[in-house]
């Protein structure tokens, strides 16, 4: 049965509030929350109505669409998940949409090998792995590593469009360190992933230097399409903007020259797997390699570092080696 844009988006805000059980949801709070939903997504500003949503609802309780969702009202009031777990996400793939999926994932494969789509290669992997697992009743070939339980996962659409559309976002966030959230303006340029955390790159208000904001910080998001789209990227691509960084944040300052010695057995892994495109190895013994990266000191390569404990030592800077030992002795102290 073939569904429209417009109910997908509504089947997919009733699921995200419904998973949410933090709060409880009267049919008025679900109205309220489609209609943003399809604001943000459609433009559509005449709202929904009341009839529309309860036939949503009824609709994600049969099995014509396949979902069965579990959806009780308690108190007379309040719609819920009668299980915390299930979600119409999670369902498994029909005859059709395998059939679909897997034509679409041989148009992609044809583009493997092609530079400027190197980086389809790895979706193309993951849509293989699971066509052939859902279409043949078989586990997974291929698992690559994945957080379903990451806050701000639900955000990725909204901002994927926005940047596609060059739209204002409006967002509410929370950094680590605020006691409270703020409302801000912002420019997104591009997405970026590190170890399963998503960030969102762009320019806030009208700030010149560009900000990584994380989606798990993010409370609340809307897209304003009245506002004039400014980013203020700097000429630069994801490619260019990473280019001396390890993760996600970048440091404003000159790259630096880091030498590390990695030692026993933790060689290999490190010479397989380079921590960064700059690395070269100096030099190696039986017991020690020796190697150099060109990278910006951040977070992100500190936590690189102390992931091998006594597997690795700086050498230089002077500065970073400093604050490795502080924070390794630290951690020993509280053994």
């Amino acid at each position: 049965m073939p569904v429209n844009r417009n109910a997908l988006i509504r089947y997919k805000t009733i699921d995200v509030c419904l998973r949410n059980r933090r709060r409880r949801w009267t049919l008025e709070d679900i109205i309220d929350k489609v209609s943003t939903a399809l604001y943000d997504y459609e433009g559509i500003e005449k709202g929904i109505s009341r009839r529309t949503i309860q036939a949503d609802i009824q609709m994600m309780r049969s099995d014509k669409l396949g979902y069965n969702a579990p959806i009780s009202i308690v108190e007379k009031k309040y719609y819920i998940y009668d299980d915390p777990d299930y979600s119409i996400t999670n369902i498994p793939l029909s005859d059709h949409d395998l059939s679909k999926m897997t034509e679409a994932v041989e148009v992609l494969k044809q583009f493997k090998g092609f530079s400027h789509f190197q980086h389809l290669n790895e979706v193309v992997q993951k849509l293989e792995g699971h066509i052939y697992a859902s279409s043949h009743n078989q586990r997974t070939i291929i698992d690559f590593e994945k957080n379903d339980r990451l806050k701000g996962l639900t955000h990725l659409h909204a901002i994927y469009e926005a940047i596609a559309n060059e739209q204002v976002l409006e967002l509410s966030y929370q950094s680590f360190k605020a006691k409270e959230p703020k409302w801000m303006q912002f420019h997104a340029s591009w997405l970026k992933e590190f170890k399963n955390r998503w960030f969102v790159v762009g320019n806030i208000q009208k700030q010149e230097v560009l900000s990584t904001l994380a989606l798990d910080r993010i409370v609340e998001l809307k897209v304003n399409k009245q506002l004039l789209y400014r980013p203020k990227n700097e000429g630069h691509t994801p490619e260019t903007y990473y280019e001396h960084t390890i993760g996600a944040t970048v440091m404003h300052t000159d790259p630096t020259r880091v030498v590390i010695a990695v030692r026993g057995e933790h060689i290999p892994y490190v010479a397989t797997k380079p921590m960064h495109k700059s690395q070269r190895i100096l030099e190696t013994t039986e017991d020690e390699m020796i190697i150099e990266l060109t990278v910006t000191l951040n977070f992100e390569l500190e936590r690189e570092i102390l992931g091998y404990a006594d597997g690795m030592r700086v050498v230089e800077p002077a500065q970073l080696r400093k604050r490795i030992h502080n924070k390794l002795q630290r951690g020993a102290d509280l053994y």
